[in-house]
């Protein structure tokens, strides 16, 4: 099931209470409407490719390069913050937000900040250097802990959409 990140304009207006009156937008307002998704995933996936750079930087730094341990953490990470703002900031949500900030930390910065392509090179590569016994526990511990950091998030901000203001 995807997380539908995109509304019209017209969606917005009416979650804003705007419908049925009169707007005339001006020219940097259509300019934001037609271009501010692609400005936000843009700018979101600048901070989340940095912070994952600066995270692979630093596991390799502290434990060697022997195991893709900041590659294993970025990803685990990032399913969690998907998981934690999707459920935050969804129609049942705590948090009101708009389209543009949910692609820019969803689809930007979740986007930027994980990394399928860096772990199937590393999946690949354990498999190529007959460390096929690391390929299957790299595998099998990445996919497990995915799935376990977006249901933790996504439990934790449920939990928190719950609380009384």
């Amino acid at each position: 099931m995807q997380d539908n990140v995109s509304n019209t304009s017209e969606e917005i207006q009416a979650e804003a209470g705007l419908s049925g009156r009169a707007r005339r937008l001006s020219p940097g307002q259509r300019l934001w409407d037609a271009a501010g998704s692609y400005v936000s995933v843009a700018f979101g996936s600048i901070v989340g490719g940095v912070a994952r750079y600066l995270v692979s930087v630093l596991f390799v730094s502290q434990l060697g390069d022997g195991f893709p341990w900041g590659t294993l953490f970025v990803n685990v990470t990032g399913s969690f913050i998907i998981g934690f703002y999707a459920a935050l900031t969804g129609p049942d949500g705590r948090l009101l937000v708009s389209v543009n900030q949910r692609l820019f930390v969803m689809v930007g910065i979740c986007g930027g900040y994980t990394t399928f392509s860096a772990f199937s090179l590393e999946t690949l590569r354990f498999l190529q250097s007959g460390e096929v016994r690391s390929a299957l526990v790299y595998l099998l511990v990445s996919i497990t802990t995915w799935i376990a950091g977006v249901w933790i998030g996504h439990m934790l901000a449920m939990r928190l959409n719950r609380l009384r203001t």
